[in-house]
């Protein structure tokens, strides 16, 4: 078996490093200078300093990359994934199972990233498969596209701190697949059939990370963290139920143990963002000293587009984005939200 993996930020190379200890892996790095350098160091000193890679291929060609890959995962950021994906396409077989690392949602169009991929491969000629003819369009098996998510903070991976992850994906054999293939004495990986509520979970608990973080950086406890996280668990659900995601999955590792991970961590970048600007720090500053992306940053937007295209309640989100986008000032979100009309704690979860 061949493991891919496109992207080499900080969680990608965690899971590239999680797969090389089972199987043949490489890791695709869109700089030929950090491709270079972790072919020469056998480490990844601009996302993950100081920890030891295991033996895998580094390259910046995504053809050679992908070439006979059996499982693709992809950790390049939700703005970019689409791209990327156009530019391995041809590369990646037609029955390779393809992974999504990325948790967020695409700006406009508001899809989920396994969405994206269902698009691009199902348009894709995959002209470099060898194992069928070439002279038909071929349209990727949509069963064999899914996601891994769940609460996972790429350095505490990264240095074999135990963790468990969910891969969701519609083929029950290929979810197994992948399983085996990122399984290791450290890191557990569960299987899951809901896609859509991974996904939307992983999206949504950025946002709410920044509104943990804003919380954090004006001072308050942990009451109020503890209030917002429980608070944020019934808007990711009440948003995936909506979309068709299962309300289980949310109680699982995708939804509570993701979310409580970015929102109460200081390694995460969404509560890091929340945090600076609830000091009184402009989002431009924050933003751009940040080394790596703050999904949450974009992803407001489009969760707030796909609520309202579903009628529906996302206060909490609702405040993230009018910290984010319409100049609200952070130390107005708690009391906004605090001084809401009293209702069901149960409201909006049916």
């Amino acid at each position: 078996m061949k493991v891919a993996v496109i992207g080499a930020g900080s969680w990608g190379t965690a899971v590239a490093a999680l797969a090389a200890q089972n199987v043949e892996t490489t890791l695709w790095a869109r700089s030929e200078e950090l491709s270079a350098a972790m072919t020469r160091d056998s480490r990844n000193n601009s996302y993950l300093p100081g920890i030891d890679l295991p033996e895998m291929t580094y390259t910046a060609d995504l053809e050679e990359a992908c070439n006979a890959a059996d499982i693709v995962a992809i950790g390049v950021p939700s703005h970019g994934f689409r791209a990327v994906l156009e530019s391995a396409a041809r590369s990646i077989d037609s029955g390779a199972t393809v992974i999504s690392l990325v948790k967020g949602v695409e700006q406009g169009t508001l899809l989920r990233m396994t969405q994206i991929a269902h698009e691009v491969l199902s348009t894709s000629d995959h002209s470099h498969d060898h194992r069928h003819d070439r002279s038909h369009d071929r349209s990727h098996d949509l069963t064999a596209i899914g996601v891994l998510t769940g609460p996972n903070l790429a350095r505490e991976v990264a240095e074999g701190q135990p963790a468990a992850s969910v891969v969701a994906i519609p083929d029950g054999g290929r979810a197994e697949q992948v399983q085996a293939a990122f399984m290791s004495p450290t890191f557990r990986v569960y299987t899951n059939p809901d896609v859509v509520g991974c996904e939307i979970a992983g999206a949504l608990k950025n946002v709410m990370a920044i509104a943990a973080g804003v919380a954090h950086g004006l001072g308050y406890g942990d009451n109020t963290i503890a209030a917002l996280i429980t608070r944020g668990l019934a808007e990711l659900a009440r948003l995936g139920i909506a979309l068709g995601g299962s309300p289980l999955t949310f109680s699982g590792l995708a939804g509570m143990g993701d979310l409580v991970a970015t929102c109460i961590s200081d390694k995460s970048r969404n509560r890091t963002v929340g945090v600076e600007l609830g000091r009184g720090r402009s989002l431009e500053d924050v933003v751009n000293e940040m080394h790596m992306v703050a999904e949450g940053v974009k992803t407001t937007r489009a969760v707030l587009d796909l609520a309202a295209l579903h009628s529906l309640e996302m206060p909490i989100a609702e405040q993230v984005g009018a910290v984010l986008y319409d100049g609200r000032r952070p130390d107005e979100i708690v009391p906004t939200l605090m001084m809401r009309g009293a209702t069901s704690e149960m409201h909006g979860l049916g």
